[in-house]
């Protein structure tokens, strides 16, 4: 054997003057071997750097125990979350998690989504880019019948599973926290609307103003891409109007600490000027001052979810699909709370 090159099961089985079958039922334990046998084979396995040609092995099987997962940011605290949980039940099942970002982009989505196609992952989640409003990339594993799941940010269209959260619900109550806290005029920062995610918080939102009569004003609603940029500007262009807000509903806790910041600086007093609540409960809303009242998301629940419908899909190719909607939690801290009650509803 060359000394550059890979060892063999032939090799092995030279070595030890046997045959390559008994090597490879050896190696794959095999009770026909004898544990003895085995373990011969194996230490010299070892010896040689062996390593098993496991892309032969999958391609012959046509299953490469590979599941790709997509996020638009890894550095946010809910995505990260959501990788989490699906690692934790994947690994536990023999898969492998391949993991990339889009950086919320539909184009680097596109090419990500299509590599992994390429690559032969066993199966898909995926949250989608901001941008992303073309989903012939994501039809494409539908048509090949390589289960597809969507978590957060899915696409209505496309059927198959998806694990999201109530977020209409969590509009809702964020608006309602700020109406009880004596807040008359309520604005929010959306995001693109083009995604459920944010066109359900903004619902919420809305729904909860009328069921207090309060009216609602279209100038108090700006919609974005939610990045820290956008949350200063937004506070600039709500802080100049005519009539401006005394609280803001933000479509994430990124944009919510950056105006927070601007207003501050303008010398506002928060809650006592201006309320804030942002969304995703991310770990620096919790430690800055004043702290922001936030929802929370069941990020590692939601990936653990998503793991297990993928898993069985790929093992049992079942063609039924459903929609697991996990609730929020409304935790109020001290940028809204005028009572400062620290609670958590």
């Amino acid at each position: 054997m060359n000394k550059n090159t890979e060892p063999t099961i032939h090799d092995i089985a030279r070595e030890l003057n046997i045959s390559a079958s008994t090597v490879s039922r050896a190696l794959n334990n095999n009770p026909r071997i004898s544990l003895k046998t085995k373990e011969k084979i194996k230490a010299v396995a070892d010896s040689m750097g062996y390593r098993p040609n496991t892309l032969a092995s999958n391609l012959r099987n046509k299953k490469s125990n590979r599941i790709g997962i997509v996020v638009p940011l890894i550095n946010r605290h809910f995505f990260s979350s959501v990788i989490s949980g699906v690692e934790d039940v994947a690994y536990k099942a023999g898969y492998n998690v391949v993991i990339s970002q889009s950086n919320d982009l539909a184009s680097k989505e596109i090419e990500i989504v299509h590599s992994m196609f390429t690559n032969r992952v066993d199966g898909l989640i995926i949250s989608i880019a901001m941008q992303t409003e073309n989903f012939d990339h994501l039809k494409l594993f539908r048509k090949k019948h390589i289960p597809l799941v969507f978590f957060d940010r899915a696409v209505p269209e496309i059927e198959t599973d998806k694990i999201v959260v109530d977020d209409f619900d969590g509009g809702f109550r964020v608006t309602q926290h700020l109406i009880n806290q004596g807040y008359k005029r309520i604005g929010h920062l959306a995001g693109p609307q083009n995604l459920r995610t944010y066109f359900d918080r903004k619902n919420g939102y809305i729904e909860a103003l009328k069921q207090n009569g309060v009216f609602y004003d279209e100038s108090l609603v700006l919609v974005n891409t939610l990045t820290s940029e956008d949350g200063t500007l937004a506070a600039q262009q709500l802080m100049s109007l005519q009539n401006p807000p005394d609280a803001i509903f933000c479509g994430n806790d990124t944009t919510a600490l950056s105006l927070m910041i601007y207003l501050r600086d303008k010398g506002f007093r928060i809650p006592q000027d201006i309320g804030i609540v942002g969304f995703s409960n991310e770990p620096f809303s919790k430690v800055v001052s004043p702290s922001i009242s936030t929802i929370a998301q069941p990020g590692f629940e939601m990936g653990q979810k998503a793991a297990e419908l993928i898993i069985r899909k790929i093992e049992n190719q079942e063609r039924t699909y459903q929609t697991i909607v996990l609730p929020t939690e409304l935790i109020i801290r001290e940028s809204s709370d005028r009572g400062k009650s620290g609670q958590s509803q």
